[in-house]
């Protein structure tokens, strides 16, 4: 199955079941995810997020900054041996 199956076969509670067990690393039936699951659940998650949110709604999304970190005019870091 492809990518584009796979995420319209998804629905919206499914990926909350998946951020959850993403979140507390285990299934809601209390088994703990695997390595290649926790994995699997994330993948779809970022999947599904990126076919179906906007930029700004999705899981780790980070607003720009409105002013940069440094400004141009600062000195550099001079490193004493």
């Amino acid at each position: 199955m492809d990518v584009a199956k796979f995420t319209q076969a998804l629905t919206p509670e499914i990926i909350e079941n998946f951020k959850t067990a993403i979140e507390i690393g285990k299934w809601p039936d209390g088994k703990k995810l695997t390595k290649e699951q926790l994995e699997t659940c994330m993948q779809a998650v970022i999947a599904y997020e990126h076919q179906h949110l906007k930029e700004q709604e999705r899981t780790g999304y980070v607003p720009p900054k409105e002013t940069p970190c440094a400004s141009d005019d600062e000195t550099p870091l001079k490193w004493e041996k």
